[in-house]
């Protein structure tokens, strides 16, 4: 499409930026509802919607069950709220406690469900690899729809319905959908089916009020953001912004420290989403979703301020558990890493003091710092010989499939598994680790060569002197959502260090020179003092971003990567 196709607040830096991410115009680079991919190929949707509008039409109970982390507590919420919208009288929700009930449906969790006597269970983020749960559920009676977007294994659960993108066969072409991705659609689904029963007044409710959930869950939950994807995260902070959402998610804008008018899905990639799942990983996440279905200011700021609490303790295990992994790893072991393409191409750490809730916050961590696919462990519960494991990948390691392979070839050695290509979780005994630990480097090691162990950045070029200014840094920002699959911007060249300073304990702030422009540039560079002064001159990768916090036409750079020149 020529230039003159672009509006004209899209300046040119924005239109590079877009087309080498794919989006040669405007509508593939900013996505509307309007164009959302219709959910025509959705397998067991037409059931699904069936069971959904009988249970309403009768009065039966639905109960909706959720997960442990934001994606799957924004998806029960959503359920819950939009079910209600639709004319649904009996909705109750509950979620699996991490210490207690482990991941997903199982049968201890359909027990203590069992005096509530549903008639509809609907399983949201996850079900799929729930088949003795479901089991449990069906043996009572109930009738038991899936909602879910992980991967299937080879058998499926006998559910009534299982509406899930990632199915095979499915013809629906949004397999990038998140949890809540998936039950919006059926919300969707649902009342166009109820629209043409006759059922509804008019065009019935807006379930677009319920788009704020929508995005939380997806960016929170690293779902790839392919163009149906961003329009519906795009569409949610929109209402964010707009101070439209629901008073839970307002109120942990408001703790986080945010600004409403310019949120972006960066916070809630690293203020919102943290503080939802901090509950899950450390106590219940059925306090997250109180904070999600509260309808009183008040109330919701009260839950927002526990989850805000829960999180900096969070913050703190974590540390700790990171710092105790990276001594556990030997000194010749970080070296060899360092140089790259060189000792082992995996990790499995374990400690028996670790908390299960944050293995998979360390994984990232030793994920980043060493660009090798890491699985951490920690005991399900204190004293247990039962090990809950957390991995986190890298490009050309799909780490879901590498636990399969582990699986077929060691049958019995991992007790469950499920997740991504870039994130999976698994649990087995104790005194299986050494092994499940050999076959896991040998897995790596068979399929990872040393260029893909050698950590990469990808840069969108250099800046013209005249585009470090308010102006670009604005664009940028609001030209998303940026994130998986689309990413956030990122510059490089070099910079006179003109001054430094450590602030906060471990970040870096720079006081820098750039050819051609006049004024010094304010930077920060995040967890990156080690001791050691910053070169004079630096070559950096860094995001252009406005600097809130100076006001006025202040901008600064945050630095992602710093070598000397």
């Amino acid at each position: 499409m020529p230039a003159a196709a672009w509006p004209a607040d899209i300046p040119p830096l924005l239109r590079r930026i877009y087309a080498a991410r794919g989006a040669n115009h405007a509508d593939a680079a900013r996505p509307r509802l309007a164009g959302l991919l219709p959910p025509d190929g959705m397998l067991d949707l037409d059931r699904a919607t069936g069971l959904l509008a009988d249970a309403l039409a009768h009065g039966r109970r639905i109960l909706v069950v959720g997960d442990f982390d934001a994606d799957g507590a924004t998806a029960c919420a959503l359920a819950v709220r939009g079910l209600r919208m639709l004319g649904a009288g009996d909705v109750m929700h509950a979620v699996p406690n991490r210490m207690v009930h482990g991941y997903g449906l199982s049968p201890a969790l359909v027990a203590e469900l069992a005096p509530l006597r549903p008639d509809l269970l609907v399983t949201v983020d996850h079900g799929i690899a729930c088949h003795a749960g479901i089991d449990a559920a069906k043996a009572l009676g109930w009738q038991v729809l899936v909602t879910d977007h992980h991967l299937p294994g080879e058998r499926l659960p006998a559910a009534d319905a299982i509406v899930n993108p990632n199915r095979v066969g499915d013809g629906f072409a949004g397999k990038s959908l998140a949890g809540v991705g998936v039950m919006f659609y059926v919300l969707l689904a649902l009342r166009a089916r109820l629209r043409a029963e006759g059922r509804l007044e008019g065009k019935g409710p807006d379930l677009g009020q319920l788009l704020d959930l929508v995005a939380v869950g997806t960016v929170a939950d690293l779902a790839p953001l392919d163009a149906n994807n961003r329009a519906l995260v795009a569409a949610g902070l929109r209402r964010l912004r707009a101070r439209q959402g629901c008073a839970g998610l307002m109120a942990l804008v408001e703790v986080a420290g945010r600004r409403a008018e310019s949120l972006v899905a960066a916070d809630i990639g690293f203020a919102i989403g943290p503080r939802l799942n901090a509950a899950g990983r450390l106590e219940d996440m059925a306090l997250g979703i109180e904070c999600l279905l509260c309808d009183d200011p008040a109330r919701a700021r009260e839950l927002a301020q526990r989850l805000d609490a829960i999180n900096r303790e969070r913050r703190d295990v974590q540390q700790s558990m990171l710092d105790e992994a990276e001594q556990a790893l030997s000194a010749q072991m970080l070296e060899a890493f360092g140089r790259g393409g060189e000792g082992m191409a995996s990790i499995c750490a374990f400690d028996a003091g670790w908390h299960p809730g944050v293995v998979g916050l360390v994984a990232s961590k030793l994920k980043e710092r060493l660009h090798r696919p890491v699985v951490a462990f920690a005991p399900s519960e204190p004293g247990s010989a039962s090990l809950r494991g957390s991995a986190r990948s890298i490009p050309g390691f799909h780490v879901r499939d590498a636990l399969a392979a582990i699986d077929a070839r060691h049958p019995g050695l991992i007790e469950r598994f499920g997740g991504h290509a870039m994130a999976a979780g698994l649990s087995l005994d104790a005194s299986r680790l050494e092994a499940f630990e050999a076959a896991f480097h040998a897995h790596a090691g068979s399929v990872l060569d040393a260029a893909t162990l050698q950590a990469t950045l990808d840069s969108d070029g250099a800046l013209a002197p005249h585009e470090f200014d308010r102006v670009h840094a604005e664009a940028l920002r609001d030209g998303g959502p940026w994130g998986q699959g689309f990413p956030e911007p990122l510059f490089d060249g070099e910079f006179d260090v003109a001054g430094w300073r450590v602030v906060g304990e471990r970040h870096l702030r720079l006081d820098l020179r750039a050819d051609g422009v006049q004024a010094r540039l304010a930077a920060i560079h995040f967890g990156a003092w080690r001791g050691d002064p910053p070169p004079g001159r630096a070559r950096l990768a860094y995001r252009l971003v406005p600097d809130d916090y100076r006001g006025g036409d202040a901008i600064q750079l945050v630095v992602e990567h710093l070598e000397a020149c």
